[in-house]
């Protein structure tokens, strides 16, 4: 009886969780519902299936198992245009469903309007509200609510009487939760309370109510529930099913896909491998039948077909994750880690016992990466290919502030009532405690549908038997559930992700070969990684710009490790991430790896397996590892445990039958039960904080190949890494990195710069796209204009061919962009009123004769380089002519410099430094440090340390120079400074403000 039940999926509208509603429905004696959330199927799939589990439970009723209480799911779709309920769309059947699914995706793609009426379905029914249609299709109807029979009464309805059918919808739990209804109704229209109207929010008897009482409303008009009854009757979902339902062959052919992918691993396994490998070719083999076993021969080629497009077009990518666990992958180039030699498992990506399904994750280049998806997308057909959505959710303290604006309170109050640290000023405040009241119950609720950050679903049906397709912004088309219900419902995802550092290889190379002349092999990976050059800059700890590496944590990290080879950078680049400096994983293996003799091993099998990360479980694969060699489990039952222990394995019996296998396994095998616990002990603390082997490899490859170009080529690699929008720090700081190779770099000039940074020899300059105000339009025209039509002449000549006006032609001036014409930037600005007078408004229009304009005499104007300064710093945001050094009022520049700390531990030192960046941290007690970085006079990096009891509240003050007094301290011979004392320094004052004072 009811047909319009809605879920919290009727983002800011239904309150009902679907789970809440199934048990709403067993306790009100509700054996049939129809889900339809309002312009979207984000829940029908995860009703289908809650309702089927509930159907499968079995209860124990005098000593007879019976069938749990069953719910028949329905499921469809309700319309609205702004906000005004339009019709309702309820499936017959698995048809249905994809044409209430197309219909939405049809208007949501094209940016259409729903119209008044649906597109005529032939598997789905209509229902429109009473009163808002006479002529209706045979297959729909008129619902009428128990409040509006009256409408009814004593008039004629023979011409409907087939037609009316009961509509009640369900939009809320209870009373209280209209109160949270209404909340959500103003978040959604961007309004306050008092100002929302009946039209705005739902009824309050929209709740579940027992299906006899529903009956008893109607119990005059029994045709109408005659009506309703047949409708649902001949409503049936038991077409849907779930799992595998990803493309199933990439040739058209299960066999034909095996044999290709065996010819193409075979293949790579000479290239990768040489000819007759025969432990290659035996782990080849090995894989691809359990990759045939899992029907997965069509995701591994549909994944190489993306990466052999990408290459054809001269992309760079780097295929990561647990999927670099695979020499299949390896040998197909998907991924460039040797899982031979860096002993990885298989099965940590893929085995038979694994429940959730693996993906490869492919990264490339930030601009790159849109044209991959747009093949994907016309390759493997729109109607079945789908970017995957992610949903928001009301969470946290931002919660506060939605609920506080829709009461109407003022800003100033809502800061108070978000800051957690006066909530106990706060407990008597009657505003405060009802806000937070709403705020609870509101916690958690789906909030937005957004993008997955790079996932692709390829099915093989039409996507739209599952969900309507969503268009967000600058967007693809989009599924309108995240990835853990399109794992419930059998898709795979393929991760297409992006990065920077991928832009910064590729123009790299690119830039080499223009430069230099030179081609850069850059997947020659295999002599990186021994090239001496390259492993003395590791240890070091110098590698800006280097993706992944360049990080003041992970610079000091290098530099603590005495890294050198490329192992212990994929151990560096594991235990670097959160969590594990806390967990005491890190100083552990710092310890072991500076004295790797005094390590103690519980057992020989603990030292054969750990040995290589000096016996601390680093990777997940160590995980697994102890597992199956100590304990005797097989890989796939170690790394189901693996999972288990990171919190991934949902089925806790089967994880604690996984557990007690552990044990008993390992006493079948001998082994002292004392040990074994204490092994135990050691695999599930570490397992929570172990990463991925086969992830940490991928990222120390790409590392290694920003190595080598920053290595031999450290002019092309900055002006690549500028022109990618840089990495970890800010823009200066490159710029400042590729001044100290050598180049000259320049500032912006319309004659010789582009819309980026170029580089010719060793003179570079900057590009337009970073100067502040300057138009987009100027950034492309001026070059382009350049280009065809030659260098500029002058002034006017510049103003006559990019239309410039008053404001843009100021800017230009004042950056020295026009310091080719001879003049200083005074005369220009005087020149520039003579051709523009005071008119914003650019110039139009080709002259048929030029005339020249007039010239005058002007008097002697002095060019001053700390104004020049001042001007790159507001039109830049760092100086070229001078440095912040040059700017302060002193010329004091420290005792001791960056290279001078590593032999004066303990001592009192005076520093100064220009300030790089800075990270705040709490501490167990829950006050606040700081780590700073700063660059000294000489352009090295040092780093400090600031606790809460010398410093003040926030202790950095933005952009400059600071002067800093600390105690040289070294952590595994890497000095920082403790800062007991810390001040910035004044610069010397803008000339034209001192002029304009005077």
């Amino acid at each position: 009886m009811f047909l319009n039940t809605h879920s919290q999926y009727s983002l800011r509208y239904g309150t009902i969780d679907i789970k809440d509603l199934l048990n709403e429905a067993r306790e009100k004696g509700v054996h049939q519902l129809v889900l339809t959330d309002i312009n979207n199927s984000t829940g029908c799939m995860e009703f289908i299936r809650l309702c089927r589990k509930a159907g499968f439970d079995q209860e124990d009723v005098d000593g007879k198992l019976i069938p749990a209480y069953t719910i028949k799911p329905t499921i469809g779709i309700e319309f609205r245009r702004d906000n005004k309920l339009l019709y309702i769309g309820i499936a017959k059947n698995k048809e249905g469903m994809k044409e209430l699914n197309d219909f939405l995706t049809h208007h949501n793609l094209g940016n259409l309007p729903l119209p008044d009426e649906p597109f005529a379905f032939s598997a789905a029914y209509v229902i429109y509200p009473y009163g808002s249609r006479i002529n209706l299709r045979e297959n729909e109807y008129l619902g009428i609510r128990a409040n509006e029979l009256h409408k009814i009464t004593g008039k004629p309805l023979t011409k409907i009487k087939e037609k009316l059918v009961v509509l009640h919808p369900v939009t809320i739990k209870n009373k209280l939760e209209h109160r949270l209804h209404k909340y959500l109704r103003a978040i959604g229209l961007g309004t306050v309370l008092g100002k929302l109207t009946e039209n705005d929010y739902c009824q309050q008897d929209e709740m579940l109510i027992p299906e006899g009482e529903l009956k008893k409303k109607f119990e005059n008009y029994s045709f109408i529930l005659s009506n309703t009854q047949k409708l649902l009757d001949s409503c049936c979902m038991d077409d849907y099913t779930f799992g595998k339902k990803n493309k199933r062959t990439f040739t058209g052919d299960e066999k034909d896909d095996l044999s290709l992918l065996t010819k193409l691993a075979v293949e790579g396994a000479t290239y990768r491998y040489g000819k007759n490998n025969k432990e290659a070719l035996s782990r080849v083999k090995k894989e691809l039948k359990v990759i045939a076993e899992l029907n997965f021969c069509a995701y591994f080629l549909i994944t190489w077909d993306v990466v052999c497009y990408a290459m054809r077009k001269g992309y760079y990518h780097v295929g990561r994750g647990s999927g670099a666990n695979s020499i299949v992958a390896y040998c197909l180039k998907i991924t460039d880690v040797d899982p031979i030699a860096l002993d990885l498992y298989f099965e940590r990506f893929l085995n038979h016992k694994r429940s959730s399904p693996p993906d490869f994750d492919i990264d490339f280049s930030w601009d790159e990466r849109e044209d991959v998806q747009d093949y994907i997308f016309k390759r493997y057909q729109a109607s079945h290919t789908a970017l995957l959505g992610t949903m928001s959710t009301f969470k946290d303290r931002a919660i506060i502030r939605e609920i506080g604006k829709v009461m109407g309170l003022p800003k100033s109050e809502i800061d108070d009532f978000t800051d957690p640290t006066k909530d106990q000023l706060h407990k008597d405040n009657i505003v405060f405690n009802k806000l937070m009241f709403i705020n609870r119950m509101m916690n958690g609720m789906p909030n937005q549908r957004s993008i997955h950050a790079g996932g692709i679903l390829i099915s093989e049906e039409a996507l739209t038997y599952y969900t309507a397709l969503d268009l967000p912004p600058k967007g693809m088309p989009t599924v309108q559930w995240d990835m853990y219900e399109a794992e419930l419902i059998g898709l795979d995802k393929y991760d297409i992700l992006s990065q920077r550092g991928i832009g910064h290889i590729r123009e790299a190379v690119q830039l080499v070969l223009k430069n230099k002349k030179e081609r850069v092999d850059i997947h020659d990976f295999k002599s990186f990684k021994d090239d001496p050059n390259l492993n003395s800059q590791l240890k070091a700890g110098t590698p800006i710009g280097c993706f992944y590496i360049e990080s003041p944590a992970m610079r000091q990290l290098l530099k603590k490790l005495t890294c050198d080879n490329y192992l212990t950078l994929v151990a560096a680049s594991s235990i670097i991430r959160p969590g594990v400096a806390s967990s005491g994983m890190m100083k552990m293996y710092i310890q072991n790896y500076h004295k790797p003799n005094d390590v103690k091993y519980l057992h020989p099998v603990m030292k054969e397996q750990l040995q290589e990360t000096f016996g601390v479980m680093v990777y997940q694969e160590d995980v697994i590892k102890i597992c199956h060699h100590y304990a005797g489990l097989d890989m796939a039952d170690a790394d189901i445990l693996r999972r288990g222990m990171s919190g991934k394995y949902r089925a806790k019996i089967e994880f604690d039958k996984l557990v007690q296998r552990f044990f008993d396994r390992a006493k079948e095998k001998g082994r002292d039960e004392t040990v074994t616990k204490e092994v135990w002990r050691q695999v599930s603390s570490f397992a929570g904080y172990s990463f991925s082997k086969a992830h940490s490899a991928s990222f120390a490859v790409e590392s290694y190949q920003s190595l080598y170009l920053k290595t031999y080529f450290p002019m092309e690699f900055m002006v690549a890494v500028l022109n990618n929008y840089g990495g970890f720090y800010q823009r200066w700081v490159y710029v400042q990195v590729l001044q100290q190779t050598g180049a000259k770099v320049n500032l912006p000039c319309v004659n010789h710069s582009d819309s980026v940074v170029n580089i010719s020899g060793d003179e570079v300059y900057l590009g337009f796209v970073g100067v502040q105000g300057l138009e987009n339009r100027l950034i492309e025209i001026i070059p382009q204009e350049r280009k065809q039509n030659g260098l500029y002449i002058d002034l006017e000549d510049l103003i006559k061919r990019t239309y410039l006006n008053l404001e843009q032609a100021l800017i230009l001036i004042r950056i020295g962009a026009l310091r080719f014409s001879g003049k200083t930037k005074k005369e220009l600005l005087w020149e520039v009123h003579n051709h523009l007078g005071n008119t914003s408004k650019p110039i139009i229009g080709k002259e048929l004769f030029h005339l020249p304009s007039k010239s005058y005499n002007l008097p002697s104007l002095e060019s001053n380089l700390i104004e020049d300064a001042y001007q790159e710093l507001e039109l830049l945001g760092f100086p070229i002519t001078l440095s912040m050094f040059d700017l302060l009022k002193t010329g004091y520049r420290g005792d001791v410099l960056a290279k001078d700390l590593q032999n004066m531990e303990g001592k009192m030192v005076k520093m100064l430094g220009n300030f790089v960046c800075d990270k705040t941290v709490h501490t167990v007690k829950n006050t606040k440090m700081w780590f700073g970085t700063f660059i000294d006079y000489e352009g090295n990096f040092f780093d400090t340390t600031h606790f809460p009891n010398s410093s003040p509240i926030y202790p950095f003050k933005g952009k400059g120079c600071y002067l800093i007094l600390g105690k040289v301290v070294l952590d595994f011979g890497v000095p920082s400074l403790e800062v007991l004392k810390f001040a910035k320094l004044p610069i010397i004052e803008n000339p034209v403000l001192q002029n304009f004072s005077t």
